[in-house]
């Protein structure tokens, strides 16, 4: 059997100043348990390491290096940049940490080659999930002092030329490795990784409330209705949450179903089939989350809403 191919990965997400907290949670470990990650291992999580820690929380980064520079902000400007740095899982397999620490540290320095050492306030490698890999996070100032995301990143022909020269760097130190496709993490172009995992939790435990369901009897009725009404209120939330961000991506999943009615004929692309099935299943599973919704009785799915804001306004007189 012919081996698989090892890719250096480099995917960029552009994001304003909101996401800046959630992702300092997710990036820094912060949170306890997690939820909407299942692959997270959190009995590995001390096996995490820097390669550039922030000196204070993401969005004082950011915003002390924006007004340091000068620059000047618009309600839309992406604030900052979350660049995600791996390899493909055969090419980690069999590696010690020091080796796997020489990947992520020459990609470090490729990065500040690119973007200035100055902009990047964050580089941290997670080795509590499958695959081992780096968020490196930065502001994109220009070197005049202008916020430019569009400049530093540039436009797709750009970020192939992004992916050439991270392929020439990372192959001088590990020979190895092939090169691999250009990814900007975009809505149209690219269904970020989370949102699959979060499709996968909410199932899992939509049939742990539907098992409580069904196990309501005359005897119980009282005992389980509170019980099942605790354990819904926050998965409402999260699951109303979930389907709103799925309507961001709806163009790309619909895109890549009608995709998916060639694959017979497409077989010569093994990744491209595996993406195409990856979405299916994400459909399919969002068809179902959606059902499960309707299926809740609509005096049932207003107590919650009822419950929600009542829970918003207790906390909003707590401050």
């Amino acid at each position: 059997m012919a081996q698989k191919a090892q890719h250096a990965i480099l995917r960029f997400a552009k994001h304003k100043a909101g996401p800046a907290g959630a992702l300092e949670a997710h990036h820094e470990r912060t949170k306890e348990q997690y939820a909407s990650n299942p692959d997270i291992d959190t009995s590995k999580s001390k096996d995490n390491f820097h390669i550039i820690r922030p000196a204070q929380r993401y969005r004082r980064e950011i915003d002390s290096r924006i007004k340091a520079a000068g620059c000047r902000t618009r309600k839309d400007s992406t604030m900052f940049v979350d660049t995600l740095i791996t390899a493909s899982p055969e090419f980690f397999t069999g590696r010690s940490k020091q080796e796997v620490q020489a990947y992520f540290t020459e990609a470090v320095a490729f990065m500040e080659n690119k973007v200035g050492r100055g902009n990047i306030f964050s580089a941290v490698v997670h080795m509590d999930e499958k695959t081992p890999h780096l968020h490196l996070c930065f502001t994109p100032i220009t070197e005049d002092g202008r916020l430019s995301a569009k400049e530093i990143l540039g436009n797709r022909a750009q970020l192939s030329q992004w992916q050439d020269e991270f392929h020439a760097h990372m192959k001088k130190a590990f020979p190895v490795l092939k090169r691999g496709e250009s990814a900007l993490v975009t809505k149209r172009r690219h269904i970020p990784t989370w949102l699959f995992k979060q499709s996968v939790s909410l199932v899992r435990q939509q049939r742990t409330i539907e098992k409580a369901v069904s196990e309501i009897g005359v005897m119980n009725a009282g005992k389980k209705r509170d019980e099942i009404l605790e354990m819904v209120g926050p998965y409402f939330a999260r699951l109303e949450r979930h389907l709103g961000q799925m309507q961001k991506f709806q163009a790309t999943i619909d895109y890549l179903t009608q995709e998916n009615r060639g694959l017979k004929a497409q077989v010569n692309s093994e990744k491209s089939i595996h993406k195409q099935m990856e979405v299916l299943a994400l459909q399919k599973e969002n068809e179902q989350l959606r059902r499960f919704v309707q299926s809740i009785p609509p005096e049932v799915r207003q107590a919650l809403k009822e419950q929600q804001r009542q829970q918003k306004w207790d906390r909003g007189h707590q401050r």
